[in-house]
This record gives C-alpha cells, sequence and structure tokens, in this order.
C-alpha cells in the first residue's frame, strides 16, 4: 500500500456520505457496543501461521516461495472446511513484467445469501526501498506484518468458525488478494500515480469470483501484527463507509481492545480498498496502523525495509485485531 497522494483524492470526495449498508452497520454498532459475543481468538495460533507464511521466504510475485505459500494457504482453508476458489490471472505490473496472480477466495457457508467479505494481502513487497540503508532498496521484504499478519488473523478466525458448533449464521468470504505490493518503488523513474499497487484486488473487483457476488460490507485487514500499532480510522474508509468504521471501532471497544483502535483521523491509504469500494461496490473499510510520530514512516518502522520480520510481530497486536473482528462477526444479525 501507499499514502494516497492528494491528486488522486477528488474522486473519493465526490463520494455520497452513506454507501449501501450503512444504516445497518450504525445501529449493529450499538450493539456491538453491548457485550464481548463470539469465541476467543487465539493469538498464539495467528502468530504461528503468520511465521509458517515467512518461512517459505518473500512471497514476491513469480517466486518459488510465493507459489508454495499459496498452496499452503489454500490447503489451511481447505482443511477448515471451507470451500476454496484460486483466482489464476496474469496481471502486467508498472515496468511491463508479467505476474503470475492468483487471488485465493475462501468461503465459509457459501450456501448463505448473506455475506460479508474479509480480505488481506497475501504477497510480500520485492523492495525494501524505505529502508534506512539505500543499499537494501532493491532487496525483498519478509513482509512478516505487511501482508502475512492480515492472513494469519483471516487463518485463525476460520479455524474458529470451523470448530464453532453452533455456527454462524452468515457467510464469509476471506479473500487474500495478490500482487499488491508490487507498487512502484521510490528508486524507479516512472512515476506513481497509485495504479500499480492492488492490481489483485483491482482484477476481483472488476472480475469477482461469482458474477454478480455481493457483501453486506467488507474489512480489510493490513500490518496488523506490528509492535506499538495503533489503528486511527483511516480517510478512504471515513469517506467510503463510515457506518462500518462505526461498527468496527464499537466492537473493539466492547472486546476491551479501545487502546488500540483511537478514534482519531489516520492518513488517507491507496490499498486493496479502494477499487473494492468504487468498482465492486461493497462499503469496505481499512484497519492499517498509523504512526503520526514515527520519523521512518507513519505505517511503522518496519514498512518496506528488509525489519518485516517476525521479530517485531506483536501477538497482543493480533489480538486486539481477531478479537475486535469476530466481536464484529458475531453481533452480527442475518
Amino acid at each position: 500500500m501507499n499514502v494516497l497522494k492528494y491528486s488522486l483524492l477528488l474522486s473519493a470526495f465526490m463520494l455520497m456520505a452513506s454507501c449501501g449498508g450503512n444504516k445497518k452497520a450504525a445501529s449493529d454498532a450499538d450493539m456491538a457496543a453491548q457485550q464481548p459475543v463470539g469465541p476467543s481468538f487465539n493469538a498464539d495460533s495467528a502468530y504461528a501461521y503468520c511465521k509458517a507464511q515467512c518461512d517459505f521466504g518473500p512471497r514476491t510475485m513469480n517466486s518459488e516461495a510465493h507459489d508454495k505459500c499459496g498452496e499452503w494457504i489454500m490447503g489451511k482453508f481447505r482443511q477448515y472446511g471451507l470451500t476454496v476458489i484460486p483466482q489464476n490471472v496474469t496481471l502486467t505490473g508498472f515496468d511491463g513484467t508479467p505476474l503470475k496472480c492468483t487471488n485465493i477466495v475462501a468461503s465459509y457457508r457459501p450456501e448463505l445469501t448473506t455475506r460479508i467479505l474479509l480480505c488481506a494481502h497475501w504477497d510480500s513487497r520485492p523492495w525494501a526501498d524505505n529502508d534506512p540503508d539505500s543499499a537494501n532498496w532493491r532487496k525483498p521484504v519478509m513482509g512478516a506484518n505487511d501482508g502475512a499478519s492480515g492472513v494469519a488473523v483471516m487463518l485463525e478466525i476460520a479455524r474458529l468458525l470451523a470448530s464453532d458448533t453452533t455456527k454462524l449464521n452468515l457467510g464469509i468470504d476471506f479473500v487474500c488478494f495478490d500482487a499488491e505490493d508490487r507498487g512502484v518503488p521510490r528508486w524507479s523513474t516512472v512515476p506513481d500515480n497509485g495504479d500499480s499497487w492492488a492490481l489483485g484486488a483491482q482484477h476481483w473487483a472488476a472480475n469477482p469470483h461469482k458474477p454478480g457476488y455481493e457483501a453486506r460490507f467488507g474489512i480489510l485487514l493490513d500490518m496488523v501484527g506490528g509492535q506499538g500499532s495503533k489503528f486511527s480510522q483511516e480517510g478512504l474508509s471515513k469517506q467510503y463507509a463510515q457506518g462500518i468504521v462505526d461498527k468496527v471501532w464499537a466492537a473493539a471497544e466492547a472486546v476491551g481492545f479501545g487502546s488500540y483502535f483511537p478514534s482519531t483521523d489516520g492518513v488517507m491509504v491507496t490499498d486493496d480498498h479502494v477499487p473494492v469500494n468504487d468498482v465492486a461496490k461493497i462499503p469496505t473499510i481499512d484497519i492499517v496502523p498509523y504512526y503520526p510520530d514515527c520519523q521512518q514512516s507513519s505505517f511503522g518502522p518496519t514498512w518496506h525495509t528488509i525489519n518485516d520480520t517476525m521479530e517485531y510481530i506483536d501477538k497482543n497486536t493480533l489480538q486486539a485485531v481477531g478479537q475486535t473482528v469476530i466481536q464484529v462477526l458475531y453481533s452480527e444479525k442475518p
């Protein structure tokens, strides 16, 4: 992902103040604030899923590690009884490179028509172009936080849903977007207009895994395991789906993790939720960290550096985000 340039914001500001489903979201936000519901999120399990992805190595496009990790992710979702649809497509990078892309869609209770979208990207950045040492700018990023953490939280939620004998009476679609993090590097002479990011999400939004696919709302999980993370309210999420923001932040308060979700404004971010909102027309928010006082990056000190490794993954952060999402799902009425 990348901080959205102001020249790209005009279309976002023209969005209608409310998106489909926001009235319901507001009422559900009130309910979500009442009491904790749903199973307990296991941060140890999520941490293990995060590490397992990193054990393959950097999941850069067109690499063996990328392909093997993708098969592992699909295998885990299948293990938990979900219906898995790999969406394979060759996309073109900003530099003309053909990118072998696989969006992984895993559906819980696919027979139900009322559906919620959970998503994260699973690829990792091929260039550590924000590293303090310019000698590292062309080295790949492990992506423990930027990629693996969001998928890890989704896998743990899938495991919990599979083991819950009461069965959540909602359909959940977990979408692992590919080719998110191959946007123009800072050392390139190619202008970065934002279109080179979130390529897998752009494709899925225009070509969903099922024709006419609809979801009540979506939640994007991006970098949800970093030490010291605080999840302020990302700017475009507020523009697209304020009601969903309210719902999620109320859920965080209900489960005792309100300190991780301050009701303050974050920056506007180019991320997978943009095409999901603009093209697929699903009101979707981005849970993404904001470090306003970090000199290295407002996304935190490890963002797009060689230090985005398991050493800097915090189980407490995974717990806060995972339990909040569980609260949202189990507070939702069919």
